[in-house]
């Protein structure tokens, strides 16, 4: 509790270290000193993103800003900040445009929205992105906007920054009644960017068009001062409230902007175009802000039909945001979401997530016309992996077919983690420690199919088909899990067999024969041993001398270095020893985890594998035993 009172001091206390107050001749002093101060609205969010660094990751700049939130975005990102945000804070045209997130629901837009909004909150309380604004202004207005038109010239060259915008009516008047028309005493104040205090941040949702009014966006009268000021023209007796005016010097929402009634559209017009906005009986009003609005394609494609909507439409920059194509992003999607609940006492066991990513992916992704391209060799290169036969370029090639088109339909997160949700309160509702597993993750989808009324029969039987492909792969990670642990437990015959071909390898290599450990005699190397091993990755009838060749440069580089080489120097050779070996025990593997009361030492071997299942693999001594009860019913198919 005193560690709690502490720091809620030393909260105040910094809160209390970050406000200001001074004049407008304070204010010149120090934009002199940083013209970084009184940067315009797309400036700050820019310079905000970049601040949290950028790194480039196969040829995709990757901006570390969203890391934490939004995965899988990388390239849509990317285009979000170098063809729109970089080029408006250099104050190029496209600030005049409306920034319009489009995609499939599910996708990420609002959370995109959201991280800006939250980034700006925390950037207005750093030195760099520090906001100054007039006193008591309801717009929280660039102090700079004091200047006269006629005197900006001189002080943008002075002082190295650009004014752009005029005062709003309420501080016009204010200048005039209060001071005299004597600028450089009026009070500046340093705001700091808040939507709970609607200062430079702005949300605007739709509602019912016949009951939401136009005053929600730009403000409305206050009729109990109409008395006291006596005209509907005098800003006194105006609330500057709406939310574009609020938003001001920050960032604007419109979520699902696209179903708003077209005469709240029709104030974007302006807005985008010429940075104001009409309200009330007033000239147009300056606004500093980053219009962001977001929609689905259906809605987004009956837009740009209708002909009425053309000259939004032209003031509109559409940004892509289609759903994650990579498996490992997919799976940090969920193990995002899974965090935020209370689920402690469930154990997700390894791979169970993977395995619903699959899915996911699967789901999303465009059957190519490449031959031999199936939907498992796509995603897994999608997702970085090494697949026979395919670079880098390859991958390049595959994205460019369906650019634009691909990620934006498929299952969305939100149903996956749904279903992921259902499996853990129906295996953890009657247990203080339970565990679910791949297979329950992939039932639950399924059943989760059969409840879903929109989805036609056709789409039913394409889902599934991918729920099978999904669980293929979960049994082949299975198969490896298992082989792993099993070889660990018979490394001592790993080893021999590592030897034994080894010394094959080396004789077939130095063209001579090798002597009989049983009956001493020479003989030639044992083919059928080598094969045997190294079919097991694919090395085929051609390459085995090449393979075998270079396995001697391994051995000889560890011999010259004083080195030991074991079945692990040498990856290949490692999974093909590995595969040999499991092969090798099968009957092994299906006897110790089919039978009810396994002997002794059956039972022993059963309980190291599942130890070591759970010591370095991530399991629980529950799915640990259940996988391999599991992959001992395959290996009895």
């Amino acid at each position: 509790m005193n560690t709690l009172l502490q720091q809620l001091e030393a909260y105040r206390n910094r809160e209390e270290s970050l406000r200001w107050e001074g004049t407008f001749a304070d204010y010149l002093e120090i934009v002199a000193r940083n013209p970084r101060v009184a940067q315009h609205a797309h400036a700050r969010i820019y310079n905000m993103i970049v601040s949290r660094g950028v790194e480039e990751v196969n040829g995709v700049r990757r901006y570390r800003f969203f890391e934490q939130e939004l995965f899988g975005l990388d390239r849509a990102l990317e285009r979000l900040v170098e063809e729109y945000l970089h080029p408006a804070a250099r104050r190029l045209d496209v600030r005049k445009r409306i920034l319009l997130l489009m995609g499939p629901v599910s996708g990420g837009k609002s959370t995109l929205v959201a991280l800006l909004k939250r980034g700006l909150e925390e950037y207005s309380r750093t030195p760099e992105g520090a906001v100054y604004a007039i006193r008591g202004c309801p717009m929280h207005e660039e102090p700079l906007h004091l200047v006269p038109r006629e005197l900006r010239p001189m002080l943008e060259k002075e002082l190295g920054v650009v004014i752009e915008g005029d005062l709003c009516p309420r501080c016009r008047l204010m200048v005039r009644e209060e001071y005299g028309g004597r600028i450089e005493e009026v009070p500046v104040v340093r705001v700091f960017l808040s939507e709970a205090d609607r200062v430079g941040i702005g949300t605007f949702s739709p509602s019912d068009p016949k009951s939401q009014d136009i005053a929600d966006l730009t403000g409305s009268i206050d009729f109990s001062t109409i008395g006291e000021y006596g005209s509907e023209s005098d800003p006194r007796a105006y609330r500057f409230d709406g939310e574009l005016n609020k938003a001001n010097r920050g960032i604007m929402e419109f979520q699902e902007m696209l179903k708003l009634d077209e005469k709240f559209l029709w104030h974007l017009l302006s807005l985008s175009q010429e940075g104001n906005f009409k309200a009330g009986r007033f000239a147009l009003i300056s606004a500093d802000e980053l219009v962001v609005a977001h929609t689905n394609e259906t809605e987004y494609r009956a837009f740009i039909a209708n002909k009425k909507n053309e000259a939004l439409q032209s003031r509109i920059i559409v940004i892509p945001i289609p759903y994650n194509l990579r498996v490992s992003d997919e799976v940090r999607i969920y193990e995002k979401l899974i965090r935020q609940a209370d689920t402690g006492h469930v154990h997700i066991a390894p791979h169970a997530l993977y395995t619903a990513a699959v899915f996911s992916v699967l789901s999303r992704l465009k059957e190519s016309q490449r031959a031999g391209m199936d939907l498992m060799k796509k995603l897994k290169l999608y997702d970085g992996a090494h697949v026979e036969g395919y670079t880098p370029e390859d991958v390049a090639e595959l994205q460019r077919e369906f650019e634009g088109v691909e990620g934006m339909s498929g299952v969305d997160p939100r149903y996956v983690i749904n279903r992921i949700s259902s499996a853990i309160i129906r295996k953890g509702e009657n247990s203080d420690k339970a565990c679910i597993n791949a297979l329950d993750i992939l039932r639950s989808l399924k059943d989760g199919l059969d409840q879903h009324p929109s989805i036609t029969p056709e789409e039913r039987e394409r889902l599934l088909s991918l729920i099978a492909l999904a669980r293929q792969e979960y049994d082949d990670i299975a198969r490896r899990e298992v082989q792993k642990a099993f070889i660990h437990a018979y490394e001592d015959s790993a080893r021999t067999l590592l030897a034994n071909y080894l010394d094959n390898v080396e004789a077939f290599c130095g063209g001579r024969k090798i002597r009989d450990p049983l009956t001493d005699e020479l003989r030639e190397p044992d083919e059928r041993l080598m094969r045997s091993i190294e079919e097991q990755i694919g090395v085929s009838e051609n390459a085995k001398k090449a393979f075998r060749e270079e396995i001697m440069i391994r051995l000889s580089t560890y011999a010259r270095r004083g080195m030991t080489f074991d079945y692990t120097s040498h990856e290949r050779l490692r999974e093909a020893i590995e595969k040999k070996l499991f092969a090798d025990l099968k009957d092994v593997v299906k006897i110790t985890t089919s039978l009810h009361a396994p002997d002794a030492e059956q039972q022993r071997r059963m309980d190291e594998v599942a130890e070591r299942l759970v010591q370095e693999h991530g399991y629980c001594p529950s799915c640990a035993h259940e996988l391999l009860r599991y992959v001992g019913s395959l290996l009895s198919r």
